[in-house]
C-alpha cells in the first residue's frame, strides 16, 4: 500500500501520541547500545498502558532449556480451575522487551480470556543470536505440553501468541508444533514479522514517523540475525516456510498504520490458502505497539477484547 499522505490515516488520538513522543524528544532505541536500548524501553513500555488488573494467582517460575538455561516465566491465572493457556512471547526486535513490559498486556489477556497466560522471558540478542529466543520458545511450549498439568494448566487447550517479534515466535512455534505432534489451539499474532527482509510496500510507506522506525528493524536485525541468508530461515521469517498446511488456526490483530502490516497480510494469505481457519482484524489508524497503549488508544482495547474472545472460541473447540 502506498498513500501521498500517510499521517492522514491516523486516528486523532494516535496522532497526539505520535506529536508527544516527538516533543519528548528522546534518543532513538537504534542510536543506544542494546544495554540501554533494554533500559529506555523498560522505562517507558508502560506509559500509555492500562492499569494493570488484579489477578488470583501469580507466579514466577523457571523452566530447564535444552542447553540447561533456567528460562524464567511468569504464570497468569484467574482462579485455581484447570485452565487453558496462552503461552505468550513478547516483543521487541528479539533484542528488547521482557516479562516486566508486557506485563499488564498479559493480566488482561487472562482476565478477559479468562485463561491462564505464561509469558515467556526468553533470552535476547546480542548475547544471545539466532535462533536461541525461537528455540527458548519452543522448549517453552513443550514444557506446558508435557508439565503443564502440575502447574493447573491443560495440556489439551494450549495456545501460542506474542506480538511483533514475539508474534514471529509463536507463528514459528506453531510450525514447529505441527511438526512435532504437539497439538494447540490457536496461534494469537499481534503485528508479526513475518518476512525476511523488509521489502514490502508498506516498509517504505511507514518507516518513518510511526513508532518502528526503518532504523530500528535494521538495528534489530543486525544484532539478532547478522548473517542475511539466515533470514530465510521459517524460524525467524514464518513466510519463508516450505508449507504451512495443518498448522493450527490463527488470530491476527494488525496494525494499519505499520511498516510491518503488508507481511502480516501476506502470511494471513498464505495459510488460508493452505487451508488454515484464519481469523484477521486491521485496527484502522493506529501505528506498531498499538496494543499496549490502551491508556491513550481505544483501539488497543478493543485489539485485547478481540483477542480474548478469540482465545475463548480457540479453547471452547
Amino acid at each position: 500500500m502506498t498513500h501521498r499522505n500517510p499521517r492522514a490515516l491516523l486516528t486523532p488520538a494516535m496522532h497526539g501520541v505520535l506529536e508527544r513522543m516527538a516533543r519528548a524528544g528522546q534518543v532513538p532505541l537504534h542510536a543506544l547500545t542494546p544495554q540501554q536500548a533494554r533500559a529506555s524501553y523498560e522505562v517507558n513500555a508502560g506509559v500509555l498502558d492500562q492499569a494493570p488488573v488484579k489477578l488470583h494467582r501469580i507466579e514466577n517460575f523457571t523452566l530447564p532449556t535444552r542447553d540447561g538455561f533456567e528460562l524464567p516465566v511468569r504464570l497468569y491465572a484467574p482462579s485455581d480451575e484447570s485452565l487453558p493457556v496462552l503461552v505468550y512471547l513478547h516483543g521487541g526486535g528479539f533484542t528488547i522487551g521482557s516479562i516486566a513490559t508486557h506485563d499488564v498486556l498479559c493480566r488482561h489477556l487472562s482476565h478477559l480470556a479468562h485463561s491462564a497466560v505464561m509469558s515467556v522471558g526468553y533470552r535476547l540478542a546480542p548475547e544471545h543470536r539466532f535462533p536461541t529466543a525461537f528455540e527458548d520458545a519452543w522448549d517453552a511450549v513443550k514444557w506446558v505440553a508435557a508439565h503443564g498439568a502440575e502447574k493447573g494448566l491443560d495440556p489439551n487447550r494450549i495456545a501460542v501468541g506474542g506480538d511483533s517479534a514475539g508474534g514471529t515466535l509463536a507463528a514459528a512455534c506453531a510450525l514447529q508444533a505441527r511438526d512435532s505432534g504437539v497439538t494447540l489451539k490457536l496461534q494469537l499474532l499481534f503485528y508479526p514479522g513475518c518476512c525476511a527482509h523488509h521489502d514490502t510496500p508498506s516498509h517504505k510507506t511507514f518507516g518513518h514517523g510511526f513508532v518502528l522506525e526503518a532504523e530500528h528493524i535494521d538495528y534489530f536485525f543486525d544484532l539478532y540475525i547478522p548473517n542475511v541468508k539466515d533470514r530465510e530461515d521459517w524460524r525467524f521469517a514464518p513466510l519463508m516456510a516450505d508449507d504451512v498446511e495443518g498448522v493450527v488456526p490463527a488470530w491476527f490483530g494488525l496494525a494499519e498504520c505499520d511498516p510491518l502490516v503488508d507481511e502480516g497480510l501476506q502470511y494471513a494469505d498464505k495459510l488460508r490458502t493452505a487451508g488454515v481457519a484464519v481469523d484477521l482484524d486491521i485496527y484502522r489508524g493506529v501505528t506498531h505497539e498499538f496494543i499496549k497503549m490502551g491508556r491513550a488508544i481505544p483501539e488497543a482495547r478493543r485489539a485485547q477484547l478481540d483477542a480474548a474472545r478469540a482465545l475463548k472460541h480457540a479453547f471452547s473447540e
